[in-house]
């Protein structure tokens, strides 16, 4: 039976096995064999890594044309507003694609979240804003790019959930494990239409 790790990722730390340079990796913090990160979290951003030892639950979480939802928490400069809210709700052309549609959301900034380790550089005089977004991809640095691209670039960035796992209850550098690989039932729902396409196309 697959197991699932949920790992809160602190900033700075890369999501491998092995250590590179000056950044402290996985092996610092989960000591247990076996187990392989389903998917990636950018060095300088935190929060929500998945790690499994079964295979096929690893696939199924990174496949390329089946991505859980995942939400983040982004702290950008300036004063988000709807016009940018909507142009990531539509899709934002980027340099060498234009993503999906998303959903965006203004948000306060969320309660007990932990301080980050080196602290963000504040600009004096401008102010930040927090918004969430959801995404069912995941491209090199999309987020950033994407806040960018709207005029608001990201200052801080949260993994909060993926699919229906999320951070709650889960420190930094702490990590919980559940016994078995759980969908939410529109995860399920997606992923067996996919398989069942899949095999229609062969």
């Amino acid at each position: 039976m697959a197991r699932v790790i949920l790992f809160n990722k602190p900033h700075g730390v890369i999501c491998q096995f092995t250590s590179e340079h000056e950044h402290q990796s996985l092996k610092e913090f989960i000591s247990i064999p076996g187990f392989y990160p389903a998917g990636r979290l950018d060095t300088d951003s935190e929060g929500l890594v998945l790690l499994t030892d079964d295979g096929n639950v690893q696939n199924k979480i990174s496949h390329p044309k089946f991505k859980l939802p995942k939400t983040y928490w982004v702290q950008v400069e300036g004063r988000f507003d709807e016009y940018a809210l909507d142009k990531i709700r539509q899709g934002v052309q980027l340099r060498d694609f234009k993503t999906q549609p998303a959903q965006a959301d203004l948000m306060d900034e969320p309660q007990n979240l932990w301080k980050r380790v080196p602290a963000i550089r504040y600009r004096k005089n401008i102010p930040t804003s927090w918004i969430s977004l959801v995404l069912k991809e995941g491209k090199n640095r999309q987020v950033r790019r994407m806040t960018a691209a709207v005029g608001f670039p990201t200052l801080r960035l949260v993994r909060y959930a993926i699919g229906g796992y999320t951070l709650q209850g889960i420190a930094p550098g702490e990590w919980r494990m559940f016994d078995r690989f759980r969908w939410s039932h529109a995860d399920f729902e997606h992923f067996s239409r996919y398989l069942a396409d899949s095999k229609i196309a062969e």
